[in-house]
């Protein structure tokens, strides 16, 4: 079980940033700063892979509306990529089965998702953009501090990552209302768009 706050914590970030937490864990075992990251996370290609990936994050989650758009599309990945990593963490030490990890990995990645996500939603409700800027750049440099913290002190990590999911869930449940305020809008998007399609195609009236 001595993998079990490392494998949490990533899974947490991951459910942030998958790919920050691919590229920082990848780039600690490398350089040998931890022996816990498994070989799989160091190879040149996956490392080249999630910093092209963690660049195109890092652009699309600063625009508004471009990045819930973008955590729709992770909504798969984010949990599996959790499951991922926490089972290779696992696999690694051999103190914890994989399937166990993997399964603790996914679900605590889909709940961070799903608070992120939904706390997007609630800060596309503003007009301005600034927020949005914010919001990623606390999560980026978030996501990189709790994983390297984990790398040194994993308990303690674990135990601020799980302080952190309680207070988004709690965060999202507040802000449930301009959360459907943002769905509400998004939809009446989608009719005008399909209205406008529909006219288009039948043209001007005889």
């Amino acid at each position: 079980m001595s993998v079990l706050p490392l494998a949490f914590t990533s899974a947490w970030a991951s459910g942030i940033n998958a790919y920050a937490v691919v590229l920082l864990l990848g780039l600690f075992g490398v350089t040998g700063v931890s022996d816990e990251v498994p070989a799989a996370l160091q190879r040149t290609d996956v490392l080249i892979a999630a910093g092209v990936l963690f660049l195109c994050e890092a652009v699309a989650d600063k625009i508004p509306y471009v990045d819930s758009l973008w955590d729709s599309v992770h909504t798969v990945v984010r949990p599996l990529a959790g499951a991922v990593v926490a089972a290779l963490i696992a696999g690694e030490s051999g103190s914890l089965p994989e399937v166990a990890a993997g399964v603790l990995g996914g679900s605590t990645a889909l709940m961070s998702h799903l608070v992120k996500a939904g706390t997007r939603m609630a800060v596309n409700t503003s007009p301005e953009p600034f927020s949005n800027i914010g919001v990623s750049l606390a999560e980026d440099l978030g996501v990189a501090g709790i994983v390297t913290f984990a790398i040194f002190h994993p308990v303690a990590a674990a135990v601020v990552a799980a302080c952190l999911l309680l207070a988004g869930i709690v965060t999202v449940v507040f802000l449930a209302s301009r959360i459907r305020r943002f769905l509400r809008r998004r939809a009446q998007r989608r009719e005008e768009r399909r209205l406008a399609g529909e006219g288009a195609r039948h043209g001007p009236g005889l």
